[in-house]
């Protein structure tokens, strides 16, 4: 008697980024069967996948259940795949705006948005926005955003994030209102 030929293999399963793992703990039989009432009592898959990518998810071990003769079985396993991919929704950093009177120091501002609802939950955006203007002269100078990065933790995960182009602000002086008045004067006629 030729042992009956089973191949089980893993799930495949994918997502997009959102910073959990992704498993997937299930099987298949995709050829051969157990016969009458006979079978596995468990089968144990394990993979595991967080930043994008593809990994193997591996059939790492089984048991027959009771009355289930090992012998009668010849057992092979496939890998399935587990697959994150990046967050294709885009992230558009906008430097602030901002202005000042004229007071002979120079007006720089670091504040930025960016689109909300896309970061996975603890992901942090941090920018570096860079620009200066002092004199009326200036004119409009753009504040720029010069750097991004997103944090997990310590971890960087700025990869699995689409940035579209980030946006300009601008800084400028508005200039010192003066109003001068002449004197008034009074005398008696002479």
């Amino acid at each position: 008697i030729d042992p009956v030929e089973l191949t089980v293999k893993a799930n495949d399963a994918s997502k997009t980024y959102d910073g959990k793992a992704l498993t997937d703990d299930g099987y298949q039989i995709v050829s051969g069967e157990f016969v009458g009432e006979e079978g596995f009592s468990s089968v144990t898959v394990e993979g595991t996948i967080t930043d994008p990518g593809t990994v193997a998810n591996k059939v790492t071990g089984w048991e027959f259940a009771e009355g289930t003769i090992a012998d009668n079985y010849k057992v092979t396993t496939q890998d399935g795949t587990l697959t994150v991919s990046k967050v294709e929704a885009e992230i558009v950093i906008r430097a602030d705006s901002n202005h000042k009177t004229y007071d002979g120091t120079a007006l720089t501002d670091d504040g930025y948005t960016y689109t909300q609802g896309v970061l996975a939950e603890g992901d942090e955006l941090t920018a570096v926005v860079e620009g200066s203007a002092t004199n009326v002269t200036d004119g409009k100078v753009a504040n720029k955003v010069t750097s991004y990065k997103v944090m997990r933790g310590e971890t960087d995960v700025t990869a699995n994030y689409t940035f579209g182009e980030s946006v300009d602000g601008e800084l400028y002086i508005d200039p010192v209102e003066l109003t001068v008045k002449a004197n008034d004067a009074s005398k008696t006629y002479d």
